[in-house]
């Protein structure tokens, strides 16, 4: 089925196709504030006349393509791109104002390649048989699933907890708006007739990632010349390979199963991996002045956390990342449920995704390493004319979606709300999740009461309910005492 997935990844469309997202993707990674998930937002309107499969091509190399880019701002100008890349700019960076961004450079893409590379090798052989066991799953089980996605994305994954689970109540509260499709009741819809129909996902998306952002930037805009370091240094020696490898690979395994967990994501993987490269270190003293390994190992685990993401995603329809999420919406706008059936009812589409994650991960490298300085030169875009852009491409995208000119009312009102959460530290993944996990948490509830005859038990006495609770309770506690020993360690300090 994989060689039948290469078979079609490879025609020369999909390859385009590939090569478009993987580009778009780099230049967004690139770009401070811009992420993934914007940009498949912004073009999930765009993208409705492609086929699905196309289209998820491209998504999926904009997916990869952001975790590449993120690093070359991170080491040249200690500006990551994406949250991922912060703990790359703690090591990258000092190495670049030592005179070697080259070897910065070289070893997060080829780390990436190798990290992105194993890990679709993974993704490949576990979800299949993943989505097997899943298929064997009630709907009291997949409601343990969604509880234990939307406590750890919102209340483990944040700064705050609070501020998270706020996040994932609002969504959670839009995701309820339209007609209940058990009793034909309007709920929430204030009288208007147009959200009879719920509040489109893509709208939502496209108002808290791009307007919200926009309207983010502008208020705290300052114009200034951008100093970028140069490329300087060998690209990779035979020390650097030494020192390089090990990380990858520790890395790699450090990064997809923590990114195939609800309480993963990129994010935690990469402070993982640099706290492990630093304990096992022959060098310790080079770590906060420009130790390779800080580079290597974060960014592997940046990437192969990317890959891991998928798996849940896949073979539950459980997206744990914002990008992932938005990912699950373009699944949805074109008819299409992720989920253990998924490999059953779509199985040519999802071997044809895999297999470009293969060649997207190759385009990657072609495109990082030779082009690092053409990516610098897209910083240089002013930023009122790079948001003016994408506020006018969110406009036009929102209203291609139902052509109603209330869709771009509740844009604007998304888009403030999107506003004031940045503004205030409020997280924006619990919203997405909430907003797409929700109106199916409610279905599977529904579901387990019927069969029941509305027995509240019956939500936890399953075997699997259980074991998942108790997983739960045990990450509740350990978030706890960890925050504890944080605040205590920050008291002593």
């Amino acid at each position: 089925m994989l060689l039948e997935g290469f078979a079609t990844a490879a025609q020369p469309e999909y390859l385009l196709y590939a090569l478009l997202g993987v580009t778009l993707g780099t230049a967004v990674g690139v770009l401070p504030g811009i992420g993934p998930a914007m940009t498949v937002a912004l073009l999930l309107p765009l993208t409705y006349t492609l086929e699905p499969t196309a289209a998820l091509i491209i998504f999926a190399g904009i997916y990869y393509g952001g975790m590449y880019g993120g690093s070359t701002t991170s080491i040249l100008l200690n500006t990551p791109g994406e949250s991922a890349s912060i703990v790359t700019a703690l090591e990258g960076n000092k190495m670049a104002k030592a005179g070697r961004g080259a070897a910065a450079l070289a070893t997060a893409a080829i780390g990436s390649f190798v990290a992105g590379t194993i890990a679709t090798v993974l993704l490949t052989l576990l979800a299949p048989a993943i989505a097997d066991l899943a298929v064997q799953l009630g709907p009291a089980d997949y409601v343990a699933l969604m509880v234990v996605a939307f406590t750890t994305v919102a209340a483990l994954l944040g700064s705050s907890p609070v501020r998270g689970l706020a996040s994932l109540g609002l969504g959670l509260f839009i995701g309820l708006v339209g007609t209940d499709t058990l009793t034909g009741q309007q709920r929430f819809t204030l009288g208007v007739a147009t959200m009879s129909d719920g509040i489109d996902v893509v709208v939502v998306a496209v108002g808290v990632f791009a307007v919200g952002e926009a309207l983010y930037v502008a208020s705290r805009l300052r114009h200034g010349p951008i100093e970028v370091i140069p490329v300087g240094g060998k690209w990779m020696t035979r020390g650097f390979w030494a020192r390089s490898w090990k990380p990858w690979l520790r890395g790699t395994f450090i990064g997809f199963p923590i990114g195939t967990v609800p309480a993963g994501g990129a994010d935690v993987s990469t402070f993982l991996s640099y706290a492990a490269e630093k304990k096992l270190s022959k060098r310790p003293e080079e770590f906060g002045k420009g130790a390779i390994e800080g580079v290597a190992g974060p960014e592997a685990a940046n990437n192969a956390a990317a890959a891991g993401v998928l798996v849940p995603l896949l073979t539950l329809g459980l997206p744990t990342t914002a990008t992932a999420a938005v990912i699950v919406a373009a699944f949805q706008s074109y008819g299409i449920q992720p989920g253990p059936l998924l490999f059953t009812n779509n199985g040519p589409m999802v071997w044809a995704l895999i297999a470009s994650l293969y060649i997207g991960n190759v385009m990657l490298l072609v495109l990082n390493l030779p082009l690092v300085k053409i990516w610098v030169k897209v910083l240089q875009i002013p930023r009122p004319y790079l948001y003016a852009g994408i506020l006018l491409f969110a406009a036009l995208g929102t209203y291609a979606v139902n052509f109603v000119v209330d869709d771009l009312i509740v844009l604007l009102v998304i888009g403030v709300i999107g506003f004031f959460m940045r503004r205030h530290g409020y997280p924006v993944a619990p919203l997405v999740v909430g907003l797409i996990l929700g109106p199916m948490a409610e279905e599977q509830v529904r579901r387990t009461l019927q069969i029941s005859e509305g027995k509240l038990s019956a939500l936890v006495t399953s075997p699997f309910a259980a074991v998942a609770y108790s997983i739960l309770v045990v990450l509740l506690v350990v978030a706890v005492v960890l925050r504890l020993r944080r605040k205590k360690s920050e008291v002593t300090v």
